[in-house]
């Protein structure tokens, strides 16, 4: 399969950028002195939690609502997501002047749930562990003539995310520097497919790393069968936003591909890291965006003397929680 082959290709991620350019916060490249001094290396982190809607996910759920027809709006639009997708949704919707309808899990942080509502969105909620969200959304799209928005196997929405890569190449080639290691997070592969085809169209020597929780690592257990596959039933994890099943089909033929391999944190190396994060470097990150940061610290990945680029994927983290990981 060669790279025009694959579901999503650069030219997508330039039209994506020139669609979200008006409505979209480009993030910046930060490093800090103290954590390139720990690991040993040049790290610098793509804070997406300073992104519209407090995650990369606005990127792709607006790109893709975008894309919807004129004469196909009139139905709004329908997304299943246990926060962050959902917000970036409803936050798309709003903007483009159309009714979002968001499918979340009950359990979801109050804190994602009251957000997605003040974007004027209606939330359903369900159980996540006893109903099918996919066809919850899928009946509700087709009795209301809506758009069922994906959180990640759908072009538009990987193009978008794609957008964070390409600003990452952009950056790093305006520094004068190359990354030799760039990491994001995975659910669904949204975000690291569309970040692997952006920075490996400038950079392909570059290693993408896909970074998961301990215990769901469906990608990394996937990458390594080469071909998809589920993680074993391991209860839950502080990483909420991190706990897709499986890869998606469309996403891992990209990032089958691309992707180097996988490392994984356990949730009280992410809980080390959050509070790394905002003790040193002062950001807000919740758990799922911090997992590449928590296996940097964890020691999972050979950085000495390297580029090192981190996506920090989301700050949409429940009050309580941040307090009880930060205290």
């Amino acid at each position: 399969m060669t790279e025009q082959l694959l579901p999503v290709g650069p030219a997508d991620i330039d039209a994506a950028a020139r669609v979200i350019a008006p409505y979209a916060i480009r993030t910046p490249l930060l490093s800090f002195p103290v954590l390139n001094e720990r690991v040993g290396a040049k790290v610098f982190l793509k804070p997406e939690m300073l992104q519209r809607t407090g995650s990369f996910k606005f990127r792709g759920a607006f790109n893709k609502v975008f894309s919807i027809p004129q004469d196909k709006r009139a139905g709004g639009v329908v997304a299943f997501s246990s926060g962050n997708h959902a917000q970036g949704v409803a936050a798309a919707a709003k903007i483009l002047d159309m009714q979002a309808t968001i499918v979340m899990p009950a359990d979801a942080p109050l804190s994602k749930r009251e957000r997605t509502r003040s974007y004027g969105a209606e939330v359903v909620l369900y159980d996540r562990d006893k109903d099918d969200r996919e066809a919850i959304s899928r009946g509700i799209a087709e009795k209301r003539g809506a758009t069922l928005v994906k959180p990640y196997d759908d072009p538009f929405v990987i193009a978008g995310q794609g957008t964070a890569g390409r600003e990452i190449a952009e950056d790093m080639a305006s520094l004068g520097l190359a990354p030799d290691i760039v990491v994001a997070p995975a659910s669904g592969g949204g975000l690291i497919a569309g970040v692997a085809t952006a920075v490996k169209a400038r950079y392909p020597q570059a290693e993408i790393v896909v970074a998961e929780p301990e215990a769901f690592d469906d990608h990394g257990i996937s990458l390594t069968a080469g071909h998809r596959e589920p993680h074993p039933p391991a209860g839950r994890t502080i990483c909420d936003a991190l706990m897709a099943l499986m890869p998606g089909e469309m996403t891992f033929a990209i990032n089958s591909k691309l992707l180097a391999r996988g490392v994984t944190a356990s949730d009280k190396e992410v809980g080390a890291a959050v509070a790394f994060a905002y003790r040193e470097l002062k950001l807000v990150v919740e758990p799922g965006g911090a997992v590449g940061l928590a296996a940097l610290l964890a020691g999972r990945l050979d950085v000495a003397g390297k580029n090192v680029v981190i996506v920090l994927s989301g700050g949409n983290v429940d009050a309580d929680l941040f307090a009880e990981l930060v205290a």
